[in-house]
């Protein structure tokens, strides 16, 4: 059944476009992603183009997200006040990012820029996640428990310190405020929630407990997507209502299936599967870079 998108201008099935809001959603509900980092790659590969992909599933990521959030809240498993220092500066910096990404849509090199972003980022974290995951697995298994992920560095000396009750830490507001900042400009530019970049800030860098980071994950992606929609929508012109609300729907109901699955996985597991994921989807990334496209020339209108 086929349906026509306005905005990006192309006609797609309606089943496959709920079936991958509802795959993204479990991933939201499972890792504590908002599932932009597959979700903009998945939907150019069907044939979105690419500025249309990334200012219109920060609609779903907003969706799935809040979803998530109150899964895991009935759990006790989100902190608001770090969700709500992370927040302000991701606001900051999605402002920024969206402000990048008018520029280069203006240059005509956004699909480019997307693209390598993607390969570039995924691959770094996917390869440090999954060393990190494996070596913590395997120390388990051998009786031996996981070394403390939080180290005593530099970031400890800053100033402006807040305590966190809820993940049981003393840290600078600036470190977190930091974290945000530079993954509400990502989140702008890639369309993505950002979770895959925040959840191992989180943990390696921060100190927090997995099952706390998966919560306050998703709190602060949705209020950095819905900011980031209305400025795309503003801005540029490249949110798709209608593909946004198929996604959607797809999306809630994915996002209450992952965090009942993630209640019952431990978070060395999650942590590795989320690696894997990631890789994978670096993997096809690259060849849509690499790999010789059907046809050689292409008229582009509007900057896409």
């Amino acid at each position: 059944m086929q349906i026509y998108l306005p905005i990006a201008e192309v006609a797609l099935n309606v089943f496959l476009l709920l079936g991958l809001g509802a795959g993204v959603g479990v991933l939201s509900g499972l890792f504590g992603v908002g599932g932009g980092f597959l979700l903009t790659p998945l939907l150019i590969f069907v044939g979105v183009p690419p500025a249309v992909a990334v200012a219109t599933q920060s609609n779903q990521v907003v969706a799935s997200s809040v979803s998530g959030v109150l899964a895991h809240w009935a759990r006790g498993n989100v902190d608001f006040k770090m969700g709500a220092v992370m927040l302000a500066g991701g606001i900051g910096g999605s402002s920024i990012g969206v402000i990048i990404f008018t520029l280069l849509k203006e240059l005509g090199q956004i699909d480019l820029i997307i693209a390598i972003a993607y390969v570039i980022t995924l691959s770094s974290i996917g390869i440090m996640m999954a060393i990190e995951s494996a070596n913590a697995l395997a120390k388990t298994r051998r009786g031996k428990l996981p070394t403390k992920l939080h180290q005593h560095n530099w970031a400890q000396g800053l100033p402006f310190k807040m305590r966190f009750r809820k993940s049981r830490l003393y840290i600078s507001a600036l470190l977190p405020a930091g974290i945000g900042f530079i993954v509400g400009i990502m989140s702008a530019i890639m369309g993505v929630g950002g979770a895959f970049l925040l959840v191992p800030a989180m943990i390696y860098l921060l100190g927090m407990a997995t099952g706390a980071v998966v919560g306050t994950s998703l709190f602060q992606i949705i209020f950095v997507q819905a900011w980031v929609t209305f400025w795309q929508a503003n801005n540029n012109q490249t949110v798709d209502i209608l593909l946004a609300l198929i996604l959607t729907i797809g999306g809630v109901v994915g996002a209450q299936i992952g965090g009942r699955l993630g209640a019952k996985l431990p978070g060395e597991q999650l942590r590795f599967l989320m690696a894997i994921v990631i890789l994978v989807t670096a993997g096809g990334m690259l060849y849509e870079l690499v790999a010789r496209p059907a046809e050689l020339f292409s008229v582009i209108v509007g900057g896409y």
